[in-house]
């Protein structure tokens, strides 16, 4: 099947048709991601037993340190990057059509807040803009440049000119959205006293090594008594998914309808367990249609459903990167 059609078929995924859609691109990238086959053998799968989501084997997250991870092959639009705060080793997402990866963060930012155009974006992600390649850039000057607003801007140090322009949106009542790096958000914090009435805080995680690491609840607290907001909400997203998940307040994802989240043993990828126990997040990314859509995260967390789900740190002796990961 052409990607186009894999493509619109995903874009209409629903809760009645996942398990169809996923089995079947399952075994399309079975045979044509070369990577993905080749961990498939060495796990000796069977492919006429995999009829149901848990039958499925998740590909290690680290395979994305080591492989071009490609469902046939493809000059990739753009590479992207993930961090590397202990120097460890980057990972790499070769997008074969940034169209698509547009259109899936557009429709993922739609699902949870309705209309990417109506919000101003002001964006302090100093870390990752001082690298090259970082999806959590690409995936913010798109919707910079689809926003009506032409006060929509990237923010490194400059913490008083955000300031300035946060009171000024403030004023006109102007819905806005400021997206922060956790360290950044902290650093504002501390010199800022506000009452926001018309912005939404959407913190990206990640301290990069400058700060200590705190909670959740502590970062949330902190940034809510000094900015005057009731909520802190979140973006969950990796270099190696073409998805996000979004939650609106106390760290609680909800998966777009291409996404599905299962917990597993921490030692045993095959072992599932039950919902709200702690376990290693494994995700199903339908939009990863070029790469695999099967990936095991070296996350800590809980589901609620396959739908809903809390991030609660890293697992022992893997990356620490800068994803929405607070220990």
């Amino acid at each position: 099947m052409e990607t186009s059609l894999w493509q619109n078929k995903i874009l209409l995924v629903n809760e009645q048709n996942f398990e169809t859609l996923a089995l079947e691109i399952f075994h399309y990238q079975s045979k044509n991601c070369p990577v993905y086959c080749q961990y498939l053998s060495y796990l000796k799968t069977d492919l006429t037993k995999v009829t149901n989501l848990l039958q499925i084997p998740f590909l290690p997250i680290s395979f994305f340190k080591n492989f071009e991870i490609k469902t046939n092959y493809f000059e990739a639009e753009k590479t992207f990057e993930s961090s590397s705060t202990n120097g460890i080793g980057t990972s790499k997402h070769c997008v074969k059509s940034i169209e698509w990866y547009e259109k899936i963060c557009t429709q993922n930012f739609n699902f949870q807040f309705k209309n990417i155009e109506k919000y101003c974006h002001l964006a302090l992600l100093p870390a990752y803009l001082e690298r090259q390649n970082s999806s959590l850039v690409y995936q913010i000057s798109h919707f910079i440049n689809a926003s009506k607003y032409a006060e929509s801007n990237f923010y490194l140090y400059n913490h008083a000119e955000l300031a300035k322009q946060i009171l000024e949106n403030e004023s006109k009542q102007i819905p806005t959205i400021l997206w922060g790096v956790t360290f950044a958000l902290l650093d504002f914090a501390e010199k800022y006293q506000l009452n926001l009435k018309h912005t939404t805080i959407i913190e990206t995680g990640g301290m990069k090594g400058r700060r200590k690491e705190i909670t959740r609840n502590e970062l949330h607290e902190i940034l809510k008594k000094a900015l005057g907001v009731s909520t802190i909400a979140g973006e969950y997203g990796m270099t190696e998914l073409m998805s996000q998940a979004y939650a609106l307040e106390n760290g609680i994802y909800q998966s777009p309808p291409q996404m599905r989240v299962f917990t597993t043993e921490i030692n045993d990828p095959f072992a599932y367990i039950k919902n709200a126990k702690n376990g290693r997040l494994n995700i199903i990314d339908l939009a990863n249609i070029d790469s695999c859509c099967f990936i095991a995260t070296d996350d800590l967390g809980k589901t609620y459903s396959n739908k809903i789900f809390e991030v609660l740190g890293r697992i022992d002796h893997s990356d620490t990167r800068g994803c929405n990961l607070l220990v």
